[in-house]
């Protein structure tokens, strides 16, 4: 919890577990928390749908080579910047498990929620796990406290199928073409993993139009 005294901070996060650059906005919006009570909408959102369940490598993305060595060396960097060592990225799981599990954990509290959260971005990029795996998924949540009636509620229950659904929707209808997509407010936009200078310039932005908007 949030120390009182912090203004509130309302942000909506278009995000995915197989997205790197998603773990690092993970981490930049983790910062903020000494300034905010941040309050976020996780809007979890498939960007590899066609990734089987076993995985594939990241060469049948679709990037150049070129492309994909910037974008390591990119990701490396912010990587530095936040103290996380990142595996070898050889190989894109498929997150749609992930992404039910995420949904359903939600209703077990903020805590629950959270403790997963940050599991499943360590597991897949630090631990080099395959969380399109239902047994690996399995594991992870209940290192995250997951309850098992949680697992068998997000994998049979289709309110999570169309909660994603309904992301995919929004994002659409928002013009999201890059993970992370984070909006302070209704107004303040950051495409991408973008320097911390900037989430704290865009969520100040946020705040005060939040304030304006409630006196």
């Amino acid at each position: 919890m949030n120390p009182p005294g912090k203004p509130t901070l309302l942000a909506t996060v278009f995000s995915d577990y197989i997205c790197p650059f998603c773990y690092i906005g993970d981490l930049r919006l983790d910062h903020l928390r000494d300034e905010f009570e941040l309050k976020i909408n996780w809007c979890l959102l498939e960007i590899h749908p066609d990734t089987p369940a076993s995985g594939m490598s990241v060469n049948d993305l679709g990037y150049s080579d070129p492309h994909w060595q910037q974008m390591m060396n990119n990701l490396e960097a912010l990587a530095a910047e936040e103290g996380v060592h990142f595996r070898p990225h050889e190989l894109t799981a498929n997150s749609h498990r992930a992404l039910l599990l995420a949904e359903a954990a939600k209703e077990d509290g903020a805590g629950v929620f959270y403790s997963l959260h940050r599991r499943l971005f360590e597991a897949y990029f630090t631990e080099g796990r395959n969380i399109g795996a239902a047994d690996v998924l399995t594991g992870i949540a209940r290192e995250a406290g997951v309850a098992d009636s949680t697992l068998e509620r997000a994998w049979n229950d289709a309110r999570y199928e169309e909660r994603l659904a309904g992301y995919l929707a929004a994002a659409r209808e928002l013009g999201v073409r890059a993970t992370p997509t984070v909006f302070f407010g209704e107004h303040q936009r950051l495409d991408g993993a973008l320097p911390l200078s900037a989430f704290r310039t865009a969520a100040r932005a946020g705040a005060a139009a939040q304030q304006a908007q409630d006196t």
